[in-house]
Formats: C-alpha cells, structure tokens, sequence
C-alpha cells in the first residue's frame, strides 16, 4: 500500500526489515517505557493515529504526533529530534504505507511496542459486503492501494482495538482503563457508522466527485461511487483522458458538486467544477485537522455526512 513519491530530504536511517505489520512485545511493567510523570510515551505518525491514541490512552498517556496540524502528512520530513522520539517511545502508532520516511524511522528504531493500523485491516473485511462502489470499474479500495482506512468507521473502530491492546501491553498496571477506553470509543464510531446508513440510504445519486481519490473505502462501505479527479496522491496531475472521464461521469450520473478538501489547493476542483457548471463543497479526507482545539475526527466527519447528503440529494432528517 505504499504510495510513490519523490524523496524531498535526505535522512541517514538504518532501516531494519521488520517480519509482521503489528509488533506488539510485552514490557511486564518495564519502566523504560514510561516517560516524565509516569506516563507512557506515545509517538503517532499522523492525526487519525494521535486521535486513537489520545482517546484510548486518556490520562496515562503522553502522545506526540509526529505530523503537526494543518501539514499535509505525505509531504513530512522528520527532524534528527522526531527520529530519536521514535527510539525512545513506549509504544508507536503508524500507518504503514502512507509516510515513507515514517516507515524507514520506524523500522530502525528498534521501538519495542509497534502498532501499524494497517494490520488491523483484516479484523474488518467482513464489513465489504454491505456496500461496495457501484459501476464504475474500479477495484477495492485495498486493491487500489488506497490507505485512507479511517473513513471507515468500521475499520478505524477495528484498529482501536488494535491500540487499545498495545498499550495494555506496552503498560499492563492500566490495561483495564486501555480497554474501557476502547470500548467507549468503538460505540461512539459504530454509532457514526449508523448515522451514515441512515443518512445516505435513500440520497438520490450515488456518485459523487472529489478532487483526491481519498474515500474508497467510504464509497465500499457505503454503497457509493467515488468519481476522483486525481489518484490516491493527492498533489498528482490528471490527464486530459482521465480529467474527460470524470466530466462524462459527473453528466451520467447528475452530479451536483466537486468536493475538495482542506490542506491541499481547491483550484483544480474549482476549475473542473466551473467547466461543468457544478457547485464545490469539502469532503474532507481526514489526513489531519487544521485546529484541533475547535475540531476533531468525529465533528469532521459529521460535516462530511452532511455534505454528501446535500450533495447526493438525500432526504432524510
């Protein structure tokens, strides 16, 4: 699932071939997994990673996020400091796949408690077969090498339970706390995931167009159609062809918006959106949130559900 792109830094790393997606290496109270005032400290390769991890450690936790806000996650380049974070962690959050340099740090810190998200993936395959994109031959979002795992409340709740079992194992004196943290936050995610069944179960159209093909595992999940202007890299150029078969579909299908996000340009889909005579609105993909002191994983994807279902033409309140 790892996504292609050119080196922006040079970053001496020994890189170590790690055997598994998820590492998980009981302590047994080891304190050197433990930081200032007793805490577990817990580095977080991204927004959707540090949101598990603060929510499931709560108050025995200390969690960095290796991403600062409003920084667009594929483009990150770690300092000397974020590198010897990751050495000195008690426990490691990170999608494998998604930040390159993320990966090669991870794999040469030797960090005892290393949990991927991507290998919390098969708890929720199950989930596939209530809603898949609808006829616009593409493969799965998996097979599309898409990593945004997280705009499936179903898969994100699956790589909660991952988290929660790393930290119990990364800091067993709370393991009970770990997990009903877990619990708690699984229920409000499946709670979201009702909300989007019963918001878009009855929306006119079942197609909508976004600039960055970031939601295919929200279209799986759902039954919808993602129609994306530019691949899973969300700063790669589309061609004429592929910019021509997005304005065919958009006509064959009604659609009524371009959708955009937030930390990358909106011109391109501004642009198509003109060409097409259709309206633009944020479908944000969650790759992380501009302030989160006003925002957080929940409140942003509720603001997606809203605008698909004005998007799409869905009536129910």
């Amino acid at each position: 699932m790892m996504i292609r792109r050119p080196a922006r830094a040079a970053i001496a790393l020994t890189a170590t071939v790690l055997s598994g997606t998820l590492l998980l290496t009981a302590c047994g109270g080891d304190s050197s997994a433990k930081g200032t005032g007793g805490k577990l400290d817990v580095v977080a390769s991204f927004y959707p990673m540090e949101y598990l991890a603060s929510q499931i450690g709560g108050e025995h936790v200390k969690v960095t996020d290796l991403t600062a806000a409003g920084v667009e996650p594929h483009d990150l380049e770690l300092t000397a400091k974020q590198v010897g974070s990751l050495r000195k962690a008690g426990a490691v959050v990170y999608l494998k796949g998604l930040q390159p340099t993320v990966d090669k740090a991870v794999a040469g810190s030797g960090a005892k408690h290393v949990i991927d998200a991507t290998a919390a993936r098969p708890l929720a395959d199950h989930h596939l077969d209530e809603g898949h994109s609808e006829g616009d031959g593409h493969d799965h979002a998996e097979a599309a090498g898409d990593p945004h795992i997280w705009l499936d409340p179903t898969r994100y709740a699956a790589v909660a339970k991952s988290v929660g079992a790393g930290f119990a194992e990364a800091d067993p004196a709370h393991a009970a706390d770990y997990q009903k943290n877990t619990d708690e936050l699984v229920g409000r995610l499946t709670a979201l995931d009702q909300e989007f069944r019963d918001g878009l179960k009855d929306a006119g159209s079942r197609t909508f167009v976004t600039s960055h093909a970031a939601f295919g595992y929200l279209a799986e999940h759902y039954g919808l159609t993602q129609v994306a202007i530019n691949g899973v890299d969300p700063e790669s150029e589309p061609t004429p062809a592929r910019l021509a078969e997005v304005q065919k579909a958009a006509k064959d299908n009604g659609a009524t918006t371009v959708f955009f996000e937030t930390l990358v340009s909106p011109k391109l889909a501004e642009t198509v959106a003109k060409d097409l005579g259709l309206k633009t609105a944020v479908l944000d993909p969650l790759e992380g949130v501009k302030d989160p002191s006003k925002d957080d994983y929940l409140t942003v994807m509720n603001r997606n559900l809203a605008n698909l279902r004005a998007a799409l033409g869905a009536t129910t309140s």
